[in-house]
């Protein structure tokens, strides 16, 4: 399965687009924008496995994503679209064992009936409308082996696409590459508006797209800011425990306190990924199953709440990835910066995954609004 591209109109051929970033945003956006028909140069300082994208979660979600951080409601009205834009393409990559993407079900619990709280209730009643596989039954916590200790009320599961990151990535690479993006390790510095001509100039390009996550607030300005997550990596190989094909989930809920979410999700042919953590302005990444006590109350958390994980077996080389989140105060930022050829596809907090086809859509829409330019001098 390759990116080709297809329909090829005459002026975006003569037009070279600048993509800023090698996440899964920036990786997305490159492809999609190749794939309409622009020229197009990725720069990026770091490439997997050095970027948050290659930490994430990367179980689709309908938002709010279960970290449970950003509820500005205009940018959530912005991302359902997204997020089912996406849905259908990770769909159509789940057959293709090669691009590190499955469709498996995933399981949401709740302390409460979902109706008892009006934000996660809409979320589901909207939810259920678009996905394959919805059922609703609080029966699901004794059916998956729950500890009924853990209080579960309520319930749902539906068919959804888990991402093996560190296979994805290297994928979606392969996709630009083959797709005829040019790409570069460089990095980009200073304001991007003001010095928009002299950066244009450089990569020979006619609009820069801005998808540099965190990198942003120095590029731009942006009142961004970190939500730091964890998640510690096991076998799932049906060797110390019984193998998981579901993944299990409980939200973070701002009214119990503490670190409360859990997060245990199937990576890939034989593993599996426990969390997790929701800390807003904290930027060390440099934290330690043995170092940091918050990752080891994260597995006991995961595992009291499904005992099947008592004898889950960690990875020997790494089992702990710390990461990132870019989160924005307003949610996703994407649009044209009037006055400029720049687009900006930043702030997507947690669901970077869960978006990135759907924003990497709207920026080639962006794209072919602006007006027709000659390249930097």
């Amino acid at each position: 399965m390759e990116a080709g591209v297809v329909g090829v109109d005459a002026s975006r051929a003569r037009s070279r687009v600048l993509v800023v970033g090698a996440g899964v945003v920036g990786l997305t956006t490159a492809v999609r924008i190749r794939q309409a028909g622009y020229e197009v140069v990725v720069a990026a300082d770091r490439f997997a496995p050095d970027i948050t994208s290659v930490v994430a979660g990367a179980l689709w979600e309908w938002p709010p994503a279960v970290c449970g951080h950003h509820r500005d409601e205009a940018s959530l009205a912005r991302s359902k679209s997204w997020c089912m834009t996406s849905y259908r393409r990770f769909r159509q990559l789940a057959q293709d064992s090669g691009t590190g993407v499955y469709l498996r079900p995933a399981v949401f619990y709740f302390r409460s009936p979902v109706e008892r709280d009006p934000v996660e209730y809409r979320k589901m009643v909207e939810l259920r409308r678009h996905v394959d596989g919805f059922r609703r039954d609080p029966a699901l916590a004794a059916d998956n082996g729950v500890d009924p200790a853990a209080g579960v009320r309520d319930a749902y599961t539906y068919l959804a696409p888990m991402v093996d990151t560190d296979v994805y990535l290297d994928w979606l690479l392969d996709q630009a590459k083959n797709a005829g993006c040019e790409v570069v390790r460089a990095r980009v510095d200073g304001d991007l508006a003001d010095r928009e001509h002299d950066i244009r100039a450089a990569f020979d390009a006619d609009a820069i797209v801005n998808c540099t996550g965190l990198g942003s607030v120095a590029l731009t300005g942006e009142a961004m800011y970190p939500l730091r997550g964890a998640l510690i990596h096991a076998y799932n190989d049906g060797r110390s425990m019984p193998r998981l094909t579901a993944a299990h989930c409980m939200a973070f809920d701002h009214t119990v306190g503490g670190q409360n979410m859990v997060f245990i999700v199937p990576r890939g042919a034989d593993r599996l990924v426990l969390g997790g953590l929701v800390e807003p302005d904290e930027w060390d990444t440099d934290l330690g199953y043995d170092t940091y006590p918050p990752i080891r109350d994260m597995l006991t958390r995961c595992q009291q709440f499904l005992p099947a994980l008592r004898d889950v077996t960690l990875l020997a080389d790494r089992p702990v990835r710390v990461g990132l989140r870019p989160a924005r105060a307003g949610g996703v930022r994407l649009d044209h910066q009037p006055g400029t050829r720049i687009v900006h596809n930043i702030g997507h907090g947690g669901s970077g995954v869960t978006l990135s086809w759907g924003c990497a859509d709207e920026v080639v829409t962006l794209l072919d609004r602006l007006p027709a330019s000659g390249r930097a001098a």
